[in-house]
């Protein structure tokens, strides 16, 4: 088995960079393919914001995408996908049209335009330029928490931000997961310090605490924050084994688990819930039903895993009324 960073660049192929401005409380988290690589898609929340979703069809005709642009600002964050778009083009990267070169990047974005940071940022708001800046810091080894994408991202009681995480099957493919945590409900049992992710954790990653002995009385009260629209959950999971679009499309979908299995309550009409599924081909999965049957378990237990420990990393905001960190509420 390959020694593992339990990020998502544990993928070979796969890399990520962010681009955060803390003045505006926000930012940009680019996931960058160093080969295009097949793609595909699931939507589980109600208030979805994309770039390029229905691309990802897997009866659509382009079929392998450069990379992924997740972004805050909500709407105004759509121009992170033309920053992305702008560095790979300078790259000679890109779909080829006889002599035209398109790079293929989707994506989706999260609300965070009321968290308090500076949003008077003129005509025109910064999220191409971050975009352009987070695909040009793309590398293999990438910090979480409030960074990126999740620089101004919230739960229902805590500060969200990026998570990560990785592991391989017993194949030895090797499945990452990313996500910027941004979701009406809560990644924490009721107003306790436990996660609900904790069956899945994997050594302390955050912080071993499993499940409380007992459920207090308001763990499954469903606690939600925010109207339509202001709430999102934005997830990559990857794997390094080969992939046709329909599969990659299964991917998504069983690894949307990982936010049920994360958040409580989730998927509601108040989110944008997108999970994003990649491969970048490098590794024969083995039998093609339970291949990928085993791929999509160990990805949505990745993406649980991921959304705990965008929380667990967390720092609390700066601004005024900020909601507090896990680390800040908790210690550790």
């Amino acid at each position: 088995m390959t020694k593992l960073k339990n990020l998502i660049t544990d993928v070979p192929g796969v890399l990520v960079g962010h681009a955060t401005d803390l003045k505006v409380g926000s930012g940009a988290t680019a996931i960058v393919f160093e080969q295009p690589a097949v793609a595909s898609a699931d939507v589980r929340g109600g208030g979805p914001g994309t770039r390029e979703l229905d691309m990802l069809d897997p009866v659509a005709t382009v079929e392998r995408v450069d990379a992924f642009a997740l972004s805050g600002g909500s709407a105004f964050g759509l121009e992170t996908g033309a920053g992305v778009a702008a560095y790979l083009a300078e790259q000679g990267r890109g779909f080829q049209v006889r002599t035209a070169r398109v790079p293929i990047v989707p994506g989706a974005i999260l609300f965070d335009l009321l968290n308090g940071g500076d949003k008077a940022w003129g005509r025109y708001p910064p999220y191409r330029e971050l975009g352009y800046e987070a695909a040009k810091a793309a590398t293999a080894d990438f910090v979480l928490g409030s960074v990126g994408a999740g620089a101004g991202a919230s739960t229902e009681n805590l500060q969200g931000g990026i998570g990560s995480a990785s592991a391989q099957t017993a194949g030895g493919s090797v499945v990452g997961a990313i996500a910027a945590v941004n979701t009406a409900g809560r990644t924490t049992i009721g107003g306790s310090k436990h996660f609900w992710a904790a069956p899945f954790e994997q050594g302390n990653e955050f912080g071993g605490l499993g499940w409380p002995a007992k459920f207090a009385a308001d763990a499954h009260v469903p606690h939600l924050k925010g109207r339509v629209r202001e709430n999102t959950t934005l997830a990559v999971v990857a794997t390094d084994a080969t992939l046709t679009k329909p599969q990659a499309k299964r991917l998504a979908v069983m690894a949307s688990a990982g936010l049920a299995r994360a958040i409580y309550p989730v998927f509601s009409p108040l989110d944008g819930d997108i999970v994003f599924a990649a491969s970048t081909g490098q590794r024969d999965p083995g039998d093609a039903v339970h291949g990928l049957a085993e791929l999509g378990a160990i990805a949505a237990n990745c993406l649980a895993r991921a959304v705990a420990r965008a929380v667990f990393e967390a720092r609390t905001l700066s601004f005024p009324g900020a909601l507090p960190s896990w680390r800040d509420r908790f210690g550790g």
